[in-house]
């Protein structure tokens, strides 16, 4: 299937589609509203400068960021429909420049680490609606919290399609229901829409006294920008701008909203419920006593969607990752047939976890307010640089996009700044998970670059009559009728030293038939293409095999299919050697190969690549084996250590005596 042709059915605007939408792009940012206002009041006392200051850099906030930044130029820098950090890196690493996958690590570090407060602190933010219906008894809502997240990542495996279906509607109801109840207060105190006067934000950061710090809290507002580019592969882009004016119309009213009913009812104080509890949700307070209960309810479902969204997006994140190389293989299920959907057990459960410790660290919304952002804030900074590259290339212009990445980064740097006050009060733990996820995906990296910079390649021509002799000669013992090599030389004309020190070297490996099969994983994400060159007509022939980063691994499928195809062609003899068997119609055997380079014992290393193999065999303990990860579970598969040198071999300097 193309890749064009795979994205058709989602690029077009459809009412399901902008439905689908809703439940799956939106989630993040759709709930932001449960807290921001909240985090900019916090327990300071209420005036206009602070509240129509804040609310002024709301607007702005979710102007420039949300809808210029994301839903303009991000959307525009998809990579086949795909959207994300490792989509955009796709494109841009292309063109060869050596430093755009630090951009990639970081973000990608950053945004995993994001997928760990995201659902605490929403799902915590809608169950302390609680405290607004029952104001007179104590309830401790970490247990209900802790629930909830356990039962919506033990529903992860089986797949999302089921409530996919009702997402869309839910959060349609969600966004409905936060821009009627702001609409209501925006037309009962129209006065607040002053706010759209930037000079409200300008007097806010200038002259209120630390105004500069409530920055952190305004950015809450967009935190859902990269998770709406990231989940973009599902819906399209057409679908994805269309909704974003509904959900846009939404967010404004309920900001609005939410601001003029604190000016209007609590101005000259600080905010506390009638019984003076600081338990006091702004957000809840629109809704009249009768629709408490129901708000709360909806509330909390929109926040398991949102907390849905951006578990997907870090499957994704880490599959892609995966595809490229740069975080150690694990199992990944495909729990539906709905495209794109994937299930990452080992991700799933560590995500839980550390989504429960958060809960039991912060124990309260306003409390993970204070941690969160910090990390998105460099995941957005690393989307913008990359982003720059991306509009230079394309326009082939330096001058706008150079100064559309300025804008974009002294922006976002500024809102860095005012959320690295947030370190010491639980940002550390946001920093902490990134910092090793940045560790794991470098160290990869790193080994990758060694592997390649040290694999050799040798003309396949120079050992084909080596290989010839070896076929014939009956004194070696067959090793299987089929050998097949996974091969690292993507060129036809040549060969990995591996391959023939394990085919000649290490055990002489007689076959009737060599299979070298090169797999490139490309920046198409759903490309399935192969090529065959025939180097000995029916005995030794190397396979060029290209999918998409978002194909599932099924390396066994395809060999056996092309074999199939190339059987029909009269190109190869797949019938068993051995006329007993051959007599039956019994197929030939074949026997797979997996080599493993080890750095060697005798090389010499320096202290950086020391560090690097040290660690990268750390984290291969981790890993799914290869064997399972090429689908070659039911195969014939023998895995084998070669050696590889790097730098200069260790000289001995021995003196032989007499």
């Amino acid at each position: 299937m193309s890749s064009s042709h795979s994205h058709s059915h989602n690029s077009k605007v459809t009412l399901a589609g902008l439905l689908i939408t809703l439940g799956i792009i939106f989630g993040d940012i759709g709930t932001s509203p449960l807290y921001v206002i909240q985090a900019i009041v916090k327990d300071r006392v209420v005036t206009e400068e602070l509240i129509l200051g804040g609310l002024s850099c709301v607007f702005w906030t979710l102007l420039i960021i949300t809808t210029f930044k994301y839903v303009f130029l991000a959307l525009n820098a998809d990579n086949n429909g795909e959207g994300g950090i490792f989509a955009l890196y796709a494109q841009v690493r292309r063109f060869k420049s050596p430093y755009v996958i630090y951009p990639a690590i970081i973000g990608c570090a950053t945004l995993i680490a994001d997928g760990f407060i995201t659902p605490p602190i929403s799902i915590s933010s809608a169950v302390e609606g609680l405290h607004m219906l029952f104001p007179d008894t104590h309830i401790n809502t970490v247990p209900i919290v802790i629930i909830i997240i356990i039962c919506l990542f033990s529903f992860q495996q089986v797949g999302t399609e089921i409530v996919g279906k009702a997402f869309g509607p839910i959060m349609l109801v969600w966004f409905t229901m936060i821009g009627t109840l702001g609409a209501i207060q925006v037309f009962s105190h129209p006065e607040v829409l002053k706010a759209i006067n930037p000079y409200y934000a300008f007097n806010l950061l200038s002259e209120y006294p630390k105004g500069f710090w409530i920055l952190g809290a305004v950015f809450l507002c967009t935190t859902g920008g990269e998770a709406l580019y990231s989940d973009l592969g599902h819906c399209g882009k057409k679908n994805v701008r269309m909704s974003w004016n509904f959900v846009l119309i939404a967010l404004m009213f309920t900001y609005f909203g939410q601001s003029a009913w604190v000016l209007a009812n609590h101005a000259g104080s600080t905010i506390v419920d009638a019984h003076g509890h600081p338990n006091f949700r702004i957000f809840y307070s629109l809704m009249p006593q009768w629709f408490l209960p129901i708000g709360v309810v909806i509330a909390t479902m929109a926040t398991v969607i949102a907390s849905q969204a951006l578990i997907s997006g870090v499957f994704t994140l880490v599959n892609e990752a995966m595809k490229l190389h740069l975080w150690f293989r694990m199992k990944v299920n495909y729990p539906t047939n709905l495209r794109g959907q994937i299930y990452i057990p080992g991700i799933n459960w560590f995500l839980m976890l550390g989504c429960i410790a958060v809960v039991l660290i912060f124990k309260k919304s306003e409390n993970m307010e204070a941690a969160y952002g910090l990390a998105i804030t460099v995941d957005m900074l690393m989307t913008t640089l990359l982003l720059g590259f991306f509009y230079r290339i394309k326009t082939h212009n330096f001058a706008l996009p150079f100064l559309m990445t300025v804008i974009l980064f002294t922006i976002e740097s500024t809102f860095l700044i005012a959320n690295l006050e947030k370190f010491s009060h639980g940002g550390w733990f946001s920093f902490l998970i990134a910092a090793v996820v940045a560790v794991v995906v470098s160290v990869l990296f790193f080994a990758q670059k060694l592997r390649q910079k040290h694999t050799q390649f040798v003309p396949l021509k120079d050992y084909i009559p080596v290989l010839k002799d070896l076929q014939e000669d009956q004194t070696i013992q067959k090793e299987a009728s089929h050998l097949v090599y996974l091969a690292m030389a993507g060129d036809n004309r040549l060969i990995d030293t591996n391959i023939m020190y394990s085919i000649l070297r290490k055990r002489p490996k007689r076959a009737d038939v060599y299979w070298f099969v090169h797999i490139d994983i490309v920046d198409e994400p759903y490309t399935k293409t192969y090529h065959v060159n025939t180097i000995v007509p029916r005995e030794v022939f190397f396979i060029h095999l290209r999918f998409g980063f978002k194909v599932e691994h099924r390396v066994n499928a395809m060999f056996h299919e092309i074999v199939e195809q190339m059987e029909a062609n009269g190109e190869v003899d797949t019938r068993s050697p051995y006329p007993s068997l051959r007599r039956h119609g019994m197929s030939a055997d074949f026997k797979f190969i997996l080599l493993h380079t080890r750095v060697s014992a005798d090389s010499d290393l320096n202290a950086f690549e020391g560090w690097v193999v040290r660690t990268y065999r750390m984290i291969k303990k981790f890993s799914l084996p290869a064997y399972e990860d090429f689908g070659l579970e039911m195969s014939n598969v023998e895995e084998e250590v070669v050696p590889i040198f790097i730098g200069p071999k260790k000289e001995m300097n021995l003196i032989r005596q007499h």
